[in-house]
């Protein structure tokens, strides 16, 4: 029992440790647009104010279009953070029209939010780390500092003996519980208002949306569709034709036992030869449906088999703390794969490196390599097959390989499947 309940403590710390630091990723990433947001509001109230004069009307357009594009960037912030906000249609840039658009308004209100509440959360977010460990490690260094400096971050106070220096400590301590435990807390309400003002209202037309998404099942399907066929094809050509040659070659076997024991038993090691063959076959198969090595060694152990294999030197760098669905791992398996195979095959790379990372329930893969670039789709590189694969779980997939080089393949997944 004692065992179970530490265990059970110390899965608890290691959620909440998790959890604050993907909410001060999030409260710090959100910073950046909320620093924007603040100046497109500046711009804004300066259009507002100078619209008599005229000076308002011809910065309209220029606020309008700093305002959707600051939106749509943190639709993508977001989103990488495994908040998913479906964009409504392309707002208007006219003053006229965008004065009776209902996604115009939303985003302003938006816009009044986050760079207001979402930038002091987003300095909450950056300073209570740097406040925690500057006050928690007073006591190794205070003695270094000048008499008269200030013992805590907050200005108050001056260390003239040890237990000075202790309430430094514990005021330390303090910052990272109010980090651990409101710092989900103040993420998710940074973001509320982007969720509520950036999607797409009740009266937009989703019908690309659903347009999307039945393309996206219709290749998921073609794609289970051309592996079922890739499998039956290496069970029949392979493993069948070898299994049906040691039936022939028992038979055979079976009937010059008795009037010739030594050609028998040349076709009995012809037999067994065969039979290894057709299991190295079915072990081939096996591993092209879900290798093993995912269930044995996880992603990341099966990802550094994959560069230890590959024919150029092979850099990888992982960061899954837990378990993603299998079909997700699989997936990045079979993508990381691929695309190792044809840096090997097409690149003329020098290295190559595999970067996978896991944050706020997404996974991310960058793969890169040094080559000559030009990779297409087209050309019969195996990317399309990798397109339909991520397009199967709701992933996207950016190449970027211009002549000359470097290639770039990004791999964005839901963690869930």
């Amino acid at each position: 029992m004692t065992v179970v309940e530490g265990t059970s403590v110390r899965e608890t710390a290691v959620r909440t440790l998790r959890a604050a630091r993907a909410a001060t990723g999030q409260l710090v990433g959100g910073l950046g647009t909320a620093f924007q947001a603040l100046g497109v509001l500046l711009l804004s109230a300066v259009a507002a104010v100078t619209a008599p004069a005229g000076v308002g009307l011809l910065l309209a357009p220029l606020v309008l279009r700093a305002l959707h594009a600051l939106a749509r960037r943190e639709r993508e912030r977001l989103a990488r953070r495994g908040v998913d906000i479906v964009p409504p249609d392309p707002p208007p840039v006219r003053l006229r029209s965008a004065l009776a658009d209902p996604t115009t308004r939303r985003e302003l209100g938006w816009l009044v939010r986050h760079g207001t509440l979402g930038l002091l959360l987003g300095l909450l977010g950056l300073l209570l780390p740097l406040c925690a460990v500057r006050d928690g490690t007073f006591p190794l260094w205070w003695r270094l500092v000048p008499e008269d400096a200030t013992t805590t971050s907050i200005g108050v106070g001056t260390a003239h003996t040890w237990l000075d220096a202790v309430a430094a400590l514990l005021l330390g301590v303090g910052w990272a519980a109010i980090l651990l435990g409101l710092g989900p807390g103040m993420a998710r309400l940074q973001a509320a208002p982007a969720r509520r003002l950036l999607a797409a209202g009740p009266d937009t037309d989703l019908s690309l949306r659903v347009a999307e998404l039945t393309a996206t099942r219709a290749a998921a399907l073609d794609a289970h569709a051309t592996e079922l066929r890739r499998i039956e094809r290496s069970l029949h050509d392979g493993a069948q034709n070898r299994l049906v040659s040691v039936t022939v070659l028992l038979g055979a076997a079976r009937r010059m036992a008795a009037r010739d024991p030594a050609g028998a038993d040349e076709l009995l090691e012809r037999a067994q030869s065969a039979a290894e063959q057709a299991l190295a076959e079915l072990r081939s198969v096996a591993r092209g449906i879900l290798p093993p090595v995912l269930a044995d060694r996880g992603l990341a152990g099966a990802l550094s088999g994959l560069a230890a294999d590959c024919g150029v030197p092979c850099r990888v760098e992982a960061d899954v703390p837990e378990r993603c669905a299998a079909a997700v791992e699989a997936t990045a398996y079979f993508v990381v794969a691929e695309a190792l195979t044809n840096v090997a095959k097409h690149s003329g790379a020098g290295r190559a490196s595999v970067t996978v990372r896991a944050r706020g329930g997404r996974l991310r893969l960058l793969v890169e390599d040094d080559g000559r670039g030009g990779a297409d789709e087209d050309g019969g590189s195996g990317l399309t097959g990798i397109r339909r694969r991520v397009a199967a779980l709701d992933g996207t997939l950016r190449l970027t390989s211009p002549p000359g080089g470097p290639t770039t393949l990004e791999v964005d997944l839901p963690c869930g499947g």
